[in-house]
C-alpha cells in the first residue's frame, strides 16, 4: 500500500528509529486544521497529533498534506508522533501579522504552477512562484490553462517563457484536451505533483480531467475581473489512475516568500548574468545600479537591452526577502544598518573628491 503513495528505501532508513519505538510510517492524505486523514499499510485512518508534538513542534513543523509521519495505533485512531525529513517543502510567509512560516506541501516531485491565459495573466507572480518552487526543491513546470478560451495564445506563452529560463511551459485545455497528454507524461507513477495557483485557474477542474472522476469542486470565474472565487478549501493528495500522486491545494492571493534567497536566484539566473557582465562596466566597484553616474545597468536599462519590468521585480523581491531577514535577524538588521551606512559615506566621498576636482 506505501509503495503505491511514494515509500521508498530512504524513508525505511529514516524511519528505523521510530520502528524500534513501535511506532508505524503513514502518509498525511488530507489536512483540516487539526484533523488529518492519513494513508498506513493497513489503508486509511483518521488523525490526530499528539499533545507532546504540539507542545514540542517548531515554527512550520506541525505535519501538512504530503508529510510522512510516525504514528502510533490507538483504537483505529492514528496518533501522529513525528514528521519524518522533508525531501522538498513548498514554503511562504503565513498571512497575518504573526508573518511565521507556512509550509503549504512537503514532499513533491513535482510543482505544477498554474497561470489562466486570461486577463489575470500575472508575470510578476509566476516569478514569485518560481522562485519558491526552485528554493523548495522540487522541478517547476508552468501549466497555461484554459487556452481554449484565449482568441490569441501564442503571445502571452512566449512573455511566459521570457521569464522561464528554460524551465517546461505547457498550454492546456481540459475542455478540448490541449497538452494533457504531455502533462501526463511528465507525472510518474510513485512520484508527487503539487497543484499551485491562484484561484480560478482551474486546478480543481484539472485534478478531476487527470483523476477521470469529479474530485474536487468546482466554479465558475468572476466575469468582470477575469478571477476566480476560492472552491478548494483543503490540501489534498490524489491518487491517480496513472499510479501518479497530484496535491490539489486552496488557491493564493499572497505568496510572500520565506529564506528564498536561492530560489529568487535560480529563478532570475539569465537576469543576474546579464547583470554581473554589465557590471564590470560600471564607474564605480561598488556600484548600486540605481542612481551613480557611469552605470552600465541602468545604461542598458535606458536602451532596452536590460528589461526594466524584469530588473524592477528582481529588486523588488530581493529587497523582500532583506526585509524579512532583517526583521528576524537583529545581527543580520545591525549588517544591513552598517552596508548602507558605508554606501552613504562612499557617496559623501565621491561628491566631496568631485568638488574639489570641479573647485
Amino acid at each position: 500500500m506505501l509503495s503505491t503513495y511514494g515509500w521508498s528505501e530512504t524513508l525505511q532508513h529514516d524511519f528505523e528509529p521510530f520502528a524500534a519505538q513501535g511506532l508505524v510510517p503513514a502518509r498525511i492524505l488530507v489536512q483540516q486544521r487539526s484533523l488529518y486523514r492519513l494513508v498506513a499499510e493497513t489503508g486509511e485512518l483518521e488523525g490526530r497529533i499528539s499533545g507532546r508534538f504540539a507542545h514540542e513542534a517548531a515554527d512550520g513543523g506541525y505535519p501538512v498534506t504530503g508529510d510522512w509521519v510516525a504514528v502510533e495505533l490507538k483504537d483505529g485512531i492514528a496518533v501522529i508522533a513525528a514528521v519524518l525529513p522533508r525531501s522538498t517543502a513548498f514554503t511562504r510567509m503565513a498571512a497575518g501579522t504573526a508573518k511565521d512560516i507556512q509550509v503549504v506541501a512537503a514532499n513533491v516531485d513535482v510543482a505544477l504552477l498554474a497561470a489562466s491565459l486570461n486577463a489575470d495573466l500575472n508575470l510578476r507572480r509566476l516569478e514569485r512562484y518560481l522562485a519558491t518552487a526552485y528554493e523548495s526543491g522540487a522541478e517547476p513546470v508552468i501549466l497555461l490553462t484554459k487556452a481554449d478560451v484565449c482568441a490569441d495564445p501564442d503571445p502571452l506563452i512566449e512573455s511566459v517563457r521570457g521569464i522561464a529560463s528554460g524551465v517546461l511551459v505547457l498550454a492546456i485545455s481540459v475542455r478540448t484536451g490541449q497538452g494533457l497528454a504531455e502533462l501526463s507524461a511528465r507525472l510518474a507513477p510513485g512520484k508527487t505533483a503539487v497543484l499551485l495557483g491562484s484561484s480560478g485557474v482551474g486546478k480543481s477542474t484539472l485534478v478531476n480531467a487527470l483523476a477521470g472522476v469529479e474530485r474536487m469542486a468546482t466554479k465558475e470565474v468572476r466575469e468582470d475581473d477575469a478571477r476566480g472565487r476560492h472552491t478548494t478549501t483543503h490540501r489534498e493528495l490524489i491518487l491517480l489512475p496513472s499510479g501518479a500522486l497530484i496535491l490539489d491545494t486552496p488557491g493564493m492571493r499572497e505568496l510572500a516568500l520565506w529564506d528564498a534567497e536561492a530560489g529568487v536566484a535560480a529563478a532570475f539566473a539569465e537576469t543576474t548574468a546579464e547583470v554581473e557582465l554589465l557590471a564590470q562596466d560600471c564607474r564605480f566597484r561598488d556600484c548600486a545600479h540605481d542612481k551613480e553616474p557611469g552605470c552600465a545597468v541602468q545604461a542598458a536599462l535606458a536602451d532596452g537591452r536590460l528589461d526594466p519590468e524584469r530588473w524592477r521585480s528582481f529588486q523588488k523581491l530581493h529587497r523582500e526577502l532583506a526585509h524579512g531577514v532583517r526583521r528576524e535577524d537583529p545581527i543580520a538588521r545591525e549588517a544591513e544598518r552598517k552596508r548602507w551606512a558605508s554606501v552613504t559615506k562612499a557617496g559623501r566621498e565621491r561628491s566631496r573628491s568631485k568638488r574639489e576636482v570641479d573647485d
